[in-house]
């Protein structure tokens, strides 16, 4: 079935260089993002893949990979649905963000760790480069090393996983808007300074800062797209 103009999506013809379930996940993943593919829309793996330029099963594979994230949800005989968190979900999710990564980043400020939070700074510093250039995709990419290599220094691998999670289920509803108006850089500069204060030992400091930085994903969350 040939997709409609209105429900035709902006994406690329795939390659070969990483296997096509990956290429087509990442694509999507883009466009979940980015907000072109809206909440509550269900979306058909043969029409996608008529707009990707292959057949339909690494789609359905790629999709199943997204619904395992909660990103999506199988509609069975049409297709996969795009999730939507409510209010209350999006709270509980920046609560839960809160009570793990506030006070275990702040264990983490220590000016013997210097080295480790240096390390660092090159991925800090590529989310500063993909929200300058709005670059989405990178962006989260980047963000999500970021935070989850953070984490690790505290040698907890379960909580890692939980925070990952957490951050592949609670994609930025508000980002393509915040980017717009420019916003988007602001934001990840914090993880600069963030890398700052844990390198001098602040820990009060960190504290502080990864609190406000939690709260204001929260705020680019309320922006959820129409």
């Amino acid at each position: 079935m040939a997709p409609s103009a209105e429900d035709r999506l902006d994406l690329p013809v795939v390659g070969e260089r990483q296997s096509l379930r990956e290429q087509v996940a990442h694509a999507l993943r883009a466009a979940l993002i980015t907000g072109e593919m809206r909440p509550g829309v269900v979306y058909s793996a043969p029409v996608l893949a008529a707009q990707f330029g292959v057949s339909a099963t690494p789609v359905r594979e790629a999709m199943l990979d997204l619904a395992k994230e909660g990103l999506v949800e199988a509609v069975r005989n049409k297709g996969f649905r795009v999730t939507e968190l409510s209010d209350r979900d999006l709270d509980e999710l920046t609560e839960i963000r809160r009570l793990i990564e506030v006070p275990t980043v702040a264990r983490l400020a220590d000016r013997a760790r210097a080295e480790s939070f240096e390390l660092l700074r090159p991925v800090a510093q590529q989310i500063v480069d993909a929200a300058e250039r709005g670059d989405l995709l990178a962006y989260v990419d980047a963000d999500i090393r970021f935070h989850v290599e953070l984490l690790a220094l505290a040698g907890n691998a379960h909580l890692v996983e939980v925070v990952r999670d957490l951050r592949k289920r609670a994609r930025l509803y508000g980002l393509s808007a915040l980017s717009a108006r420019g916003g988007l850089v602001d934001s990840a500069r914090e993880h600069l300074d963030l890398l700052d204060l844990l390198s001098a030992g602040d820990a009060g400091g960190s504290e502080r800062l990864m609190r406000n930085h939690i709260q204001h994903v929260r705020g680019i969350w309320a922006s959820k797209p129409e």
